[in-house]
């Protein structure tokens, strides 16, 4: 592989644009290989670079709109330049002076500052010590400006999706590193994937395995924001439940998380399918992908399909099967110490301490 295809590998890979199994085989190259594995973290720093670098453009600009702006309301003035802002002139011309790798609310403030003490000792001249008092009348405002451009910069670092969301449903948490199950066809057809919190807070994921045929996807959250939890408070139960069994469920029919629950109805799914079992439970559109719980806070299984010509026949995957697929799953190096969680700590607590302990671990997924 010559050295473009390889850059162009690893920025398909940093921005996320791979096929699961591509992503899969190229994370063991890494581990694999320490050159391909520097070169990823090159490169994404360059590509970090890059972005903070049209950034500085963009503050650039905005700097000047500002100096319009305030010249047009008469608050400071500009002669002599034929148009062109004094302060933007003097950025130009003193800017090497400033640390230009430095943030852009550093050299806001260092480029000032240097204007300041270049002119302050000359105030025996009225021009320039006119020209020291507008200075200080644009730090003010722009400390106003930096203010909002580091508010700007705050919300930018949270992942945006860009296209509209053409598939939404739920998912939770089967790892505390990130590791969590859905269904496949909430994911299948997405190039992009993104899972929200109950804060609001959004993150990038990528799917790890999916099975089509039993409607069921590991994706794993790659985002550094992303902080691991120590434990799931819930377990995963291996057993059958119990028909009329009281069961809940957690999940995103819209935009804040919903509590639902129910009772199992059939031990079995739809046309007797053993992987699967009927729930009577309230789903709506979203609710795809959601775990439903036992009384004890044990994870029976994933909420998948409703049946549309019948009313309360809910249809979901047993937890079981989840055993089956992580068993697979761990076939993989990348993935052969992951372990389902088998002791719940919210046994004996009522549902609204349940639900307070489990909500942060149930996502809504996002495809597009």
């Amino acid at each position: 592989m010559d050295d473009i295809k390889i850059l162009d590998t690893v920025e398909r890979y940093i921005r996320g644009e791979m096929t699961p199994d591509e992503r899969l085989y190229f994370e063991q190259l890494r581990k694999t290989n320490p050159e391909i594995d520097q070169l990823v973290v090159e490169h994404t720093l360059f590509l970090q670079q890059m972005n903070r670098f049209g950034e500085w453009k963009k503050f650039k600009q905005t700097l000047h709109e500002t100096h319009i702006d305030l010249t047009q309301q008469g608050k400071i003035h500009s002669d002599k330049l034929r148009g062109r802002a004094k302060v933007v002139y003097l950025w130009n011309k003193y800017k090497r002076v400033t640390a230009i790798a430095a943030s852009i609310a550093g050299i806001t403030a260092i480029g000032l500052t240097i204007l300041i003490n270049l002119f302050t000792p000359q105030i025996k001249d009225p021009k320039v010590q006119e020209l020291v008092h507008r200075v200080n009348a644009v730090e003010k405002n722009q400390k106003v400006l930096d203010n909002k451009i580091n508010y700007v910069d705050k919300k930018s670092q949270q992942p945006v999706i860009s296209t509209p969301v053409r598939y939404n449903g739920t998912g939770f948490l089967i790892d505390p590193k990130g590791l969590m199950i859905t269904n496949a066809h909430v994911v299948k057809n997405s190039r992009n994937i993104f899972v929200q919190n109950n804060k609001g807070d959004q993150f990038k994921a990528f799917v790890v395995k999916l099975d089509v045929a039993r409607d069921v996807a590991i994706i794993k959250i790659d985002d550094d924001s992303f902080k691991s939890f120590a434990s799931l408070p819930y377990s995963f139960k291996k057993a059958t439940s119990d028909i009329a069994e009281p069961i809940f469920t957690l999940g995103y029919p819209r935009d804040e998380v919903v509590y639902g629950e129910g009772y199992l109805s059939a031990k079995t799914g739809y046309n007797g399918d053993t992987l699967s079992c009927q729930i009577f439970i309230a789903a709506n559109p979203g609710n795809s992908g959601g775990p439903i719980f036992n009384h004890n806070g044990e994870v029976i299984g994933i909420l998948s399909a409703k049946e549309t010509e019948a009313e309360g026949a809910v249809f979901a995957v047993q937890s079981k099967y989840i055993y089956q697929v992580l068993d697979e799953l761990r076939k993989s190096s990348l993935y052969e110490n992951v372990k389902l969680s088998s002791k719940s700590s919210l046994s004996g607590l009522d549902k609204v301490q349940q639900v307070k302990k489990i909500q942060d671990f149930v996502f809504m997924v996002k495809g597009d």
